[in-house]
């Protein structure tokens, strides 16, 4: 097992290195969002490739990560008893009491990651214990992510409505304009993602990983056996969860804006795309299969901006006809054809 992801992890360790000395800062700020969006996809490689749980709504905890941090961003530029500015444009006369926690930045950090997972518990608590899975399992997540729209959409004063959050300037006193600090935040984002992607590595290949995917293909004989399946997927649920809500608060300072746009249906169905063409069965090839789909959405974008929909649609067609198991199932069947 060391011995075949040694190549992948390698090379990945040398892009991400090289990435700082060799790209532009636009193009390395474009390359620390796509890792952001790959932290989410290893959470939905281990939720549904490893548990078969198949969720449609990863992009409801990507925003809880993303608003956590963007609420104390706003506070913190807009300084002590003033509002933010998209407050003041809508009215709003006196700071909302669900804010004011958040001008404290460790407990905002903390919910970007907390408050995801509580939610996951939550839900998984109630529908695993329904035995509600498959397809029921993933339409319920995916009116969640509908519903979140609406929610956020509606309190304009709140949460900024459609537009959402943005012109953020400042994180800890560093200048977020400022291209060391985007190489900063770059590093930062490939460092947690690296973490994230070990540790990940290490619960799959752990009793619990087996448990995992013993649950996803045979859940009620692992019930039989003594196990609680409920349980088990409600941890896992959870742990996709603070990973979405964390790639959310890395996200914010990145980009620059947080919005309903980018935790909806078409956003989390996106994530779920990427991770089928990358390989949802290989942590890696989740990883692997955000960053490929990210660029390829830009790389389209501007060189064919009436067409790139179709393009990166075509893209996701011509990899499931030719593989299946995706980018990484594809790598390693050429691999054992070269070998025998």
């Amino acid at each position: 097992m060391i011995k075949r992801n040694l190549p992948f992890a390698t090379i990945a360790v040398i892009a991400l290195i090289a990435a700082p000395l060799l790209l532009e800062p636009f193009r390395l700020g474009l390359l620390a969002k796509y890792l952001c969006y790959a932290i989410v996809a290893l959470g939905i490689g281990l939720a549904w490739g490893q548990g078969g749980m198949l969720t449609l709504g990863q992009g409801v905890f990507f925003g809880l990560g993303g608003y956590s941090m963007a609420m104390y961003l706003k506070l913190h530029e807009a300084g002590p008893g003033q509002l933010p500015d998209f407050m003041v444009w809508s009215g709003v006369e006196e700071l909302p009491a669900l804010w004011t926690p958040f001008a404290n930045p460790v407990f905002a950090v903390a919910m970007a990651v907390l408050g995801p997972v509580a939610l996951a518990v939550l839900l998984g608590t109630l529908v695993f214990r329904q035995r509600v899975r498959g397809a029921y399992f993933a339409i319920l997540t995916q009116a969640l992510a509908a519903a979140m729209v609406i929610l956020l959409v509606g309190q304009q004063g709140l949460t900024g409505g459609t537009n959402g959050m943005t012109n953020f300037f400042e994180l800890f006193g560093q200048d977020l304009a400022d291209d060391s600090t985007q190489r900063g935040l770059y590093l930062v984002v490939a460092g947690v993602l690296g973490v994230l992607y070990l540790a990940t590595r290490q619960l799959v290949n752990s009793r619990y990983g087996r448990l995992l995917v013993a649950v996803r293909d045979g859940e009620d004989r692992v019930r039989f056996l003594g196990y609680d399946p409920a349980l088990v997927k409600t941890v896992t649920f959870a742990l996709s969860a603070g990973m979405a809500g964390l790639a959310g608060a890395l996200f914010v300072p990145v980009v620059g804006i947080i919005s309903p746009a980018l935790l909806g249906v078409v956003p989390s169905l996106e994530l779920v795309v990427a991770v089928a063409v990358g390989g949802r069965h290989a942590l890696a090839g989740a990883v692997l299969g955000a960053v490929v789909m990210g660029y390829a959405k830009t790389a389209f974008s501007e060189q064919f901006a009436d067409g790139w929909l179709y393009l990166q649609g075509a893209l996701f067609i011509l990899v499931m006809t030719l593989a299946p198991r995706g980018i990484v199932g594809l790598a390693g069947r050429l691999r054992r054809a070269r070998t025998t």
